[in-house]
């Protein structure tokens, strides 16, 4: 029973990312939107300005989708292939990638705007061509490990409750986790859980990005080396090493000021070269697909390596 199990997740994985490559993020009634909707509901009634409290929201929120998942893994292969369609975003991440690269080719700045909070959490208002294409671009690097490497990895770690509980994990980590003056403590727990759930993630991606490097003109070396030089300068742990990779392999330059709406950071420099342009962001777009590719089968592979122990 045991290997049949193991067996099931890296069949189940596989199948997963089947259907996110061919039906891509549900539009409407998104289990995760879902579990943010709970989760806000849940903020009403555990919110303080406290970090224990955030604590508690975490365990509870978090907690709840573990269960969830272990009653859900009874379903064998089904239930881990769904459970993997519902945690990836790699399919729908390459799309927005494509589509702002098209909206700024053709000098639509308003639809590129639109489209930014897709993406990422930054303020668009501010930004013109230039700081859409690189805000585009960092987050695509980001959520190419966020979005599918690291799912992949904790599916095969742990099955359906990881996939579901890292998923919660990143959600709630995207609503609070922020240093503002609502969730300076309260989401402390968030931020804190959510970079150690990545923490393995984040470094396989940026190895994959360096292997990868060539498939879009760029040299593993130079991926390597901004990831040694930069990548510890950027303020998240697991965010550096990605984007810092990324920046390596494209040969382009990413940081500087970054605009949010609940203020500005002044991000460090990453990488050599020119700002990244939408050409770039389209090098970037067939990186991050390559990668995920490439995790799959770190994820078959490490499945598999459990099921054998």
């Amino acid at each position: 029973m045991r290997e049949q199990r193991a067996s099931s997740t890296a069949v189940g994985l596989v199948l997963g990312f089947a259907l996110d490559r061919v039906l891509a993020d549900p539009r409407r009634l998104h289990p995760v939107a879902g579990f943010g909707s709970a989760a806000m509901v849940l903020e009403r009634s555990t919110y303080a300005d406290d970090r224990w409290a955030g604590v508690l929201h975490e365990a509870v929120a978090v907690g709840s989708v573990l269960g969830i998942g272990a009653l859900a893994a009874r379903g064998g292969v089904l239930a881990t292939a769904l459970a993997t369609w519902t945690a990836l975003g790699g399919r729908s991440l390459a799309r927005a990638g494509h589509d702002m690269a098209d909206r700024l080719d053709a000098g639509d700045l308003t639809g590129a705007r639109e489209l930014l909070p897709s993406l990422c959490g930054r303020d668009p208002s501010v930004l013109d061509a230039d700081g859409l294409a690189r805000a585009a671009l960092e987050s695509i690097a980001e959520n190419t490990s966020d979005a599918t490497v690291a799912p992949l990895l904790w599916g095969a770690v742990a099955g359906v409750p990881g996939l579901l509980g890292y998923r919660a994990v990143n959600t709630l980590d995207a609503m609070i986790g922020y240093r503002n003056e609502r969730y300076e403590r309260f989401g402390w727990a968030a931020a804190r859980v959510d970079d150690a759930a990545n923490l393995v993630p984040a470094r396989v991606t940026g190895v994959l990005t360096a292997v990868l490097a060539p498939l879009v003109g760029g040299r593993p070396g130079a991926a390597l080396r901004a990831w040694r030089r930069d990548a510890a300068k950027h303020p998240s742990p697991n965010a550096g090493v990605v984007e810092a990779s990324m920046a390596g392999a494209l040969g382009i330059r990413l940081g500087g000021r970054t605009q949010y709406r609940h203020g500005a950071e002044l991000r460090p420099t990453l990488g050599d070269g020119p700002a990244p342009t939408t050409a770039d962001l389209r090098r970037a777009v067939r990186m991050s697909t390559a990668v995920q590719a490439g995790a799959l089968a770190v994820a078959v592979v490490v499945a598999e390596v459990l099921r054998r122990r």
